[in-house]
């Protein structure tokens, strides 16, 4: 049996892996980068990309990041490849004893959707407040 230790080392020989953890039409997904998932419908024309604001938790290779709940300025960029839906599931309700018996069928509205790019929330330098003296001087006077 081997330990977390090792665990550890194997996966930092082979590289980072990176994922994310959305929220995504109310559940929580994995995504990782360059592989397609199948989302519930999404409003959005094919090869329409969709970035998606709410990522709960990033790996990456500058290490992991949790959000309280979401990250600030993570994202991730999908691209919209097919609508189509579900397998078929057959809902069978009865009531034994009084011949009571419906049977539907559902299936479930999907969008297929290719992760291009996963992006951390990394902070550019904000305008320091002698940059921003120098922008009012700069402006015309009314």
């Amino acid at each position: 049996m081997t330990s977390n230790k090792a665990k550890a080392s194997k996966e930092s020989a082979k590289g980072e892996m990176t994922y994310a953890i959305v929220e995504a039409s109310g559940t929580q997904c994995w995504l990782e980068p360059n592989r397609y998932y199948d989302l519930d419908r999404i409003k959005a024309n094919v090869d329409d990309t969709i970035t998606i604001d709410k990522v709960l938790l990033l790996n990456d290779e500058k290490g992991l990041s949790i959000g309280k709940p979401y990250i600030k300025g993570a994202s991730v960029q999908l691209k919209v490849l097919a609508h189509k839906r579900g397998p078929k599931i057959i809902v069978y309700k009865m009531r034994p004893k009084k011949k009571t018996r419906t049977k539907n069928g559902h299936r479930q509205e999907l969008t297929r959707v290719m992760v291009t790019s996963i992006s951390n929330g990394s902070k550019q330098k904000k305008a320091t407040t002698a940059d921003k003296t120098k922008a009012k001087k700069v402006s015309p006077d009314k």
